[in-house]
């Protein structure tokens, strides 16, 4: 007590009324080692044909970095082999060396939780210890179904993870990502009742003794590097319009009932025309879709998410006020890129 009511009198810093222990009761320095972690294995994956096959720089969610990952078509097998390095003079028990291929959804409306719609698992090493360094190849030759994805609310990825057990000192995994993308080769569309995708696109909208307008675009269904092609013909214009634009936006759905997120983004907007036009006028239509960021359309993922486009075509009058009509298009994709 009369140590304690000194330490606590004294002018020494907080951390000396930690409770005392006497140096005859600390461990020895043997002891310490003997639980202290030492360096663990190192796990690389390497995926076959790697040098050759295309990749794509993908921003990091919630980041501005980037990593490059590899591209794969959905039918497509993932191979290659998992090599695990035990440091040199080291032993790594262990209660069995896994590598697992996992479709995720992840919900970033819903606190970042993720769905598992597809998990393939292979058992590389059972239980047991490794005391040298040592290679397994690996493949995966099961159909991706989904695109990978990367949106507002909701993110799709494909992931192949490395895992050794440890009932002690904690597992050592390592994960990696790739691209899935799907190649379509469809002609017909079933959302549209099986209409041909060349089919033009026809509308008459306007305002009652105000405005009538005709637009026209070559085709319903454009593939990520096609150009949409149209035309727009006043048929009548009795207010005052100062110019004309148009946007792609593309609108993403996720989650289902009252927990459904709908986000709309601008992909690109340009000016079609400045100037009042006149009765009996046409304006051309020219849009090359190859270097905006677009993906396929999606519907209903995993009855989780959907993703669709539009062609939103406005009108700004003198008193700056707006007439638009949106138009859904459809994409798909025609090569790997």
């Amino acid at each position: 007590l009369a140590h304690l009511q000194n330490v606590r009198t004294s002018t020494n810093p907080w951390y000396l009324l930690l409770p005392y222990v006497p140096k005859s009761l600390l461990p020895s320095p043997a002891c310490v080692n003997m639980f202290r972690f030492g360096s663990g294995p190192s796990i690389n994956i390497k995926f076959s044909g790697s040098d050759e096959r295309l990749k794509k720089e993908v921003k990091a969610p919630g980041s501005d970095n980037t990593e490059e990952l590899l591209i794969y078509e959905g039918q497509e097998p993932v191979k290659g082999t998992v090599e695990i390095i035990v440091p040199s003079g080291k032993k790594v028990d262990h209660l069995g060396i896994k590598i697992e291929m996992i479709g995720l959804i992840d919900l970033y409306y819903d606190r970042g939780n993720s769905i598992k719609f597809t998990t393939l698992v292979r058992e590389l090493e059972p239980s047991g210890s490794l005391n040298d360094s040592k290679e397994y190849p690996f493949d995966f030759s099961t159909e991706k179904p989904y695109e990978s994805y990367s949106g507002l609310n909701v993110r799709l990825r494909y992931i192949v993870r490395v895992t050794i057990t440890r009932n002690y000192n904690g597992s050592f995994s390592k994960e990696q990502d790739i691209l899935v993308q799907n190649i379509s080769a469809i002609t017909q569309d079933p959302a549209t009742g099986g209409a041909p995708a060349t089919q033009p696109l026809k509308m008459e909208v306007g305002i009652e003794d105000c405005l009538h307008i005709e637009f026209e675009y070559d085709k319903h269904k454009y593939h990520l590097k096609d150009v949409v092609l149209g035309k727009i013909y006043f048929l009548l214009v009795r207010i005052k319009i100062k110019h004309m634009e148009l946007a792609v936006i593309r609108r993403e759905s996720a989650g289902s009932g009252q927990n459904t997120y709908n986000e709309s983004e601008n992909i690109t907007k340009f000016e079609l025309m400045d100037g009042a036009p006149v009765k009996g006028e046409c304006i051309p239509i020219r849009l090359f879709l190859s270097h905006l960021p677009l993906t396929p359309t999606h519907r209903s993922v995993n009855n989780t998410f959907s993703v669709k486009y539009y062609l939103n075509l406005v009108l700004i009058d003198e008193e700056d006020r707006r007439y638009f009509k949106q138009q859904e298009i459809i994409l798909w994709r025609k090569e790997l890129h």
